[in-house]
């Protein structure tokens, strides 16, 4: 009682519990995340019809609202796409001439939403966009910016400094906390303008491999579980698994070059 009068807060305040989200909802959300992944350019209203039509009777702004727990939105050209956090500095869009032909010429990053069998979560992934390498990734149970932060830090330790970083505006990557570390490093900070949806499409086909060749094929019950499972899955990922995009190499290949991975053997 002594702490609530100091801090101000109401008791009630302290006690509160958030209530957990209906077994429902998190079905629901489970298919709009196979939905969106599918059909990126479908907005809540029209996300809603689609789950009609598989029996599912939802109202838009029921979808809209989960979608927006979830951090996912349609895709396509509009006014305004990622709100950032008011005051933080916006940087500008550097990637729109620029062809990427050499390893940490640019990185880019992104937040998805990750289900699970009762409750969900949120990863965050560096990408170096020459390779499609997985530099360093997070997962956490909330949007912030430290988990974010934290994989920057990993990535920067472990190869090095890019030429330009490129994110959305969203908060996490407009906070001082996560560009002071790039600019310290003379990194080119970057982030999309409106219309700009097609320039993290590589971190979407990674989205899109990590749950269909993974997280939706298993029922992880704890993010303990999640996190296991991801190490598990960017090691293949990065090491083993050849993707058509980069002539049947992987990203390990495409990064350090068959003559270092020799070495590295």
């Amino acid at each position: 009682m002594r702490q609530c009068e100091l801090l101000e807060l109401c008791r009630s305040s302290l006690y509160y519990r958030p209530k957990p989200i209906p077994e429902a909802d998190l079905k629901l959300m489970r298919r709009i995340d196979e939905l969106h992944l599918a059909h990126p350019f479908l907005g809540a209203r029209r996300l809603a019809r689609m789950l009609g039509r598989e029996g599912i009777e939802v109202g838009r702004r029921h979808v809209g609202t989960l979608m927006r727990l979830m951090g996912i939105e349609a895709i396509y050209r509009k006014r305004r796409t990622t709100i950032p956090q008011k005051g933080h500095k916006i940087y500008p869009y550097l990637l729109g001439t620029v062809t990427i032909e050499r390893p940490n010429q640019a990185w880019a990053a992104d937040i998805t939403y990750l289900p699970m069998a009762r409750g969900f979560a949120y990863l965050v992934a560096i990408v170096d966009l020459y390779s499609r390498k997985v530099l360093a990734w997070r997962v956490s149970n909330a949007m912030t910016t430290d988990f974010c932060v934290e994989a920057l830090q990993e990535a920067l330790t472990r190869f090095g400094a890019p030429e330009i970083s490129n994110t959305a505006q969203g908060s996490q990557f407009t906070a001082e906390d996560y560009t002071n570390p790039l600019e310290a490093r003379g990194v080119r900070i970057s982030m999309d303008g409106k219309g700009r949806w097609v320039d993290n499409v590589f971190v979407e086909r990674l989205w899109r491999s990590v749950k269909y060749e993974d997280l939706y094929l298993h029922a992880y019950e704890t993010v303990g579980e999640v996190k296991t499972a991801l190490a598990r899955y960017f090691s293949f990922y990065n090491a083993r698994r050849p993707h058509q995009s980069l002539d049947y190499r992987t990203p390990d290949e495409m990064y350090f070059g068959p003559g270092e991975l020799k070495k590295a053997a």
